[in-house]
């Protein structure tokens, strides 16, 4: 499984989604004017990558269950 390049890139995509959501945190427990300009755009990268990654995970399984 850890030979498998799509699984590589899902566990990829999936530490890039928690990098994001920890800096999002971050940024909101600090409160300030960095967070009230961006805060929006945090989150909508926030669920980008999770879309991307929740969608090579899905591949993942999919390639798997058909024998690939």
């Amino acid at each position: 499984m850890l030979q498998d390049p799509l699984f590589i890139v899902g566990m990829l995509a999936s530490l890039v989604v928690l990098v994001i959501l920890l800096f999002g945190i971050g940024t909101f427990a600090r409160g300030g004017e960095f967070n009230r300009r961006h805060a929006n755009r945090i989150m909508r990268y926030r669920i980008i990558a999770q879309a991307v990654a929740i969608a090579l995970v899905l591949g993942f399984v999919a390639l798997r269950q058909m024998g690939g």
